[in-house]
């Protein structure tokens, strides 16, 4: 593990906490500029998740839409409240082939891009020193009267991810401020992911805000349209 990714599983809550939890529950709302320009606009509001920790599986429950998924990289599952009626997609990854940005998606695109993200984003930074993950440490970025020392991260194949290559940029704390990555599923769109409003919950800090932002030529933030935005209402951890 090289220096700065110590630093930031550090500031993080540290790998041996880490190690001792199994899964994260949330409440949350998952909205911008993307889900609208989907046609799903309201699909992620008042959802509820549980992320296991050491493996890629995500459930969303969503109460206002009676509906469930089960996310796993290689199988997604949606079911009916009730769960009478299951649907099964092998290789989810697989239904946004020669999609375009501008078509309309369905509740599978939505499960499967919205799973694999949040279970990348709640993991992070701890699942880059899990075996398989290259990293390196980049030039110092200056933004927000900080600086910030980027790390880029090679992820192996085994994770459902944006991109293979991804940058993650650290301030003084070892706390992640941002994500910088291509969109593979959205035909290489940019994001840049800004994560605020830490809060410590059982030993670990978890930024509560999350807006994903447009990049510009510098790739430096482009403020609107906000392509999503994640606001955290309650979190636990055991």
């Amino acid at each position: 593990m090289n220096n700065l990714l110590k630093s930031a599983v550090a500031g993080h809550g540290g790998q041996d906490r880490w190690k001792q939890l199994r899964s994260i529950r949330s409440s949350l709302s998952v909205t911008g500029a993307l889900w609208e320009s989907k046609g799903m606009a309201d699909s992620l509001k008042g959802i509820e998740i549980e992320v296991w920790i050491h493996e890629q599986k995500v459930v969303t429950n969503l109460p206002l839409r009676k509906k469930r998924f089960i996310f796993q990289p290689d199988l997604l599952v949606i079911e009916s409240e009730s769960r009478q009626k299951r649907t099964e997609y092998e290789n989810p990854r697989k239904a946004f082939a020669e999609m375009s940005q501008t078509t309309p998606w369905e509740d599978v695109h939505v499960a499967y891009f919205n799973s694999y993200a949040l279970w990348n984003y709640l993991t992070a930074p701890f699942q880059f020193a899990s075996p398989g993950y290259n990293c390196e440490e980049l030039a110092e970025w200056d933004e927000d009267g900080e600086h910030w020392r980027p790390l880029k991260v090679t992820f192996p194949d085994r994770i459902a991810t944006h991109t293979k290559e991804q940058v993650a940029y650290f301030g003084h704390d070892g706390l992640l401020r941002r994500l910088e990555y291509a969109v593979d599923v959205l035909g290489g769109a940019k994001g840049l992911n800004y994560a605020t409003e830490y809060r410590e919950i059982n030993g670990i800090m978890f930024p509560m805000k999350r807006r994903v932002h447009p990049a510009d030529a510098g790739r430096r933030k482009v403020e609107k349209p906000v392509l999503v935005a994640i606001d955290f209402h309650e979190i636990a951890i055991q």
